[in-house]
């Protein structure tokens, strides 16, 4: 018995010193899986609106799987890849699911999509159910066009469904038809011009005469004032004819008068070489040239300014069965001009038995004096939906024979002219960066009710 006792106690004795000789790291429990929390973003193909790029955004490391499910009704699918490509031609709404599982368990994220007339719609956008603002409209609804932007589908795609009017945003003005003395230039103007005939719409010509679109060249004419008075016929009566039949309207003097006191004419070059009637000279060479054309003239801040709005129309009475319309650029913003001052435009439009064409609508939301917005709240969304309305409204409620048009200044907000004037960002348009139709939009069509 005592061999026993010590046998057994010599084994305890080995299995404490075997004990007491492995590394205490080897004695730690295993490191925690983490739960992978599942995440995605949702892009739209720059070739194709229908087609959506899911991106999985989750936090993954070691063995997992991934799951998605998009929405189509075909069950789902295991795949692995950082991006997916999808598309969706039938209208409707999809939701989208992306499960992870790993030894922790398994999460999910799910997003919703629209799929609409014009392609996909995301975080809410206005996307299906709206008709296209030109079957809407029983006047013309334009739109700023640059061809640039023609190779872009989704552009085009948006452009040909919503809009049958277009105006040059600045290709079909003097610097770039007429960029050197004897030399036209119409490769832009007649691609603009081809786009519209193809898709049935209408050309509104902008502008022949702009004083911040002179050439140089014009600006330092070295030739006497009868010499520079009859190149400015040449010029406007070549691009005129040249367009003869196929361009509407034009705008043949663009903002012709100065911010000064009682608003007299601007200081440009061509008052100072052909003299005070030199606006009324440019349009009777343009009727000479096309008769049948309609002539505006075109200006800014005459809905919000009573001064500037008088001197427009003093301007217009004296150029008499040379004028047809007036234009108003209505560069707005949500709190400016009131319902009271478009209607006063209005009014004298219609007394002065004048066409009325909105000819620039944006509609600006960043106007506070820090102008600290940094995206667009839902508040100023609203309230720019409303000023849309409004606007729209107001215009369709005025007799059909002075409506002309109402032409929004550009597609997207992310390139509107007005980011770069005022040095801060901006949301102006009815539709968004992502081609979105925001609630603008929408409220353009409450207006046509």
């Amino acid at each position: 018995m005592k061999y026993l006792k010590y046998l057994f106690l010599s084994l305890i004795i080995i299995s404490i010193a075997a004990c007491s000789d492995e590394d205490p790291d080897d004695m730690m429990p295993e490191p925690m899986i983490e739960l992978i929390q599942a995440a995605f973003t949702i892009d739209i193909s720059d070739s194709d609106p229908y087609t959506a790029i899911f991106t999985n955004t989750s936090d993954v490391s070691g063995d997992y799987t991934a799951v998605w499910d998009f929405g189509q009704g075909d069950g789902e699918v295991t795949d692995m890849s950082d991006q997916i490509s999808v598309r969706y031609p039938e209208a409707g709404d999809y939701t989208i699911t992306l499960q992870i599982t790993n030894e922790a368990g398994t999460t999910s994220a799910s997003e919703d999509i629209t799929v609409g007339d014009i392609g996909i719609c995301t975080d809410g956008a206005v996307c299906t159910g709206l008709p296209a603002l030109q079957s809407a409209a029983p006047f013309l609804v334009g739109m700023a066009v640059a061809t640039n932007k023609f190779g872009d589908q989704k552009y085009m795609n948006i452009l040909r469904r919503d809009f049958n009017s277009v105006t040059a945003e600045w290709q079909m003005k003097m610097n770039i038809m007429h960029p050197s003395e004897g030399v036209f230039s119409f490769d832009a103007a007649d691609a603009i011009v081809d786009l519209a005939e193809a898709n049935g719409m209408n050309v509104h010509g902008h502008a022949l005469i702009w004083h911040s679109a002179t050439p140089s060249w014009v600006e330092n004419f070295s030739g006497s004032d009868e010499e520079f008075e009859t190149m400015v016929k040449d010029y406007i009566t070549t691009v005129v004819s040249r367009y003869k039949g196929r361009v509407r309207s034009w705008d043949v003097v663009n903002e012709a008068l100065s911010d000064d006191a009682g608003h007299p004419l601007r200081e440009s070059v061509f008052l100072q070489r052909m003299g005070p009637d030199y606006v009324k000279k440019c349009h009777q060479w343009a009727r000479d040239a096309d008769p049948d054309v309609l002539l505006f003239y075109n200006d800014y801040n005459i809905a919000g300014v009573e001064s500037k709005r008088n001197a427009a129309f003093d301007l217009i009475e004296d150029l008499g069965d040379l004028a047809d319309g007036i234009g108003a650029q209505s560069h707005i913003n949500i709190n400016w001009p009131s319902a009271a001052q478009i209607q006063d435009l209005i009014d004298k439009t219609v007394a002065n038995d004048l066409l009325l064409h909105i000819s620039e609508i944006d509609v600006r939301t960043n106007t506070e004096d820090n102008a600290s917005l940094s995206s667009l709240s839902s508040a100023k969304a609203e309230a720019q939906a409303a000023k849309y309305k409004e606007v729209v409204s107001l215009f369709n409620a005025m007799p059909t024979e002075n409506q002309y048009a109402i032409t929004v200044w550009g597609l997207r907000d992310d390139q509107s002219w007005l980011i770069n004037f005022w040095g801060v960002p901006e949301w102006p348009l009815l539709y968004d960066a992502s081609y979105q139709r925001k609630l603008a939009y929408q409220g353009f069509l409450d207006g046509l009710e």
